[in-house]
């Protein structure tokens, strides 16, 4: 024979046992929050970059384009690093040089190369770039 016992609680005793359970859990989802925020300030921001394709064309056949290459990859600033880079035949003899940089979109922009590229008047007619 199977004998069952009931025991009542009184409904104060009840509500008072899930307070300190609401509570419990309240603390632990604030400590929680507190340690998830700490590892995410430890963790360095993304930094967004753009590859970008600069053709460079010259004013003639005659310019130097060595020279011209060497005017262009003197362009410094911070979050701009320069890579590869071809000349390409436009025709007449002319060729323009196709220049590969990696830039931080924060930092530099398009505009900026452009503008100081074009500064160096005696070697570049036109900068054309190309984001990637």
């Amino acid at each position: 024979m199977h004998v069952s016992t009931v025991v009542k609680i009184p409904l104060d005793e009840a509500s008072a046992d899930d307070e300190e359970e609401d509570e419990e859990a309240e603390r632990l989802k604030e400590q929680r929050l507190k340690e998830y925020a700490e590892k995410k300030a430890k963790k360095p921001a993304l930094i967004a970059k753009s590859s970008i394709l600069l053709d460079v064309k010259p004013w003639d056949d005659e310019t130097d384009m060595a020279k011209l290459e060497e005017c262009v990859r003197s362009v410094v600033a911070d979050g701009l690093l320069w890579g590869q880079s071809k000349l390409v035949p436009v025709g007449y003899g002319i060729r323009k040089l196709q220049i590969q940089c990696v830039v931080e979109d924060d930092k530099v922009g398009t505009d900026l190369l452009e503008e100081e590229i074009t500064k160096f008047e005696d070697y570049v007619s036109t900068v054309i770039p190309f984001k990637k």
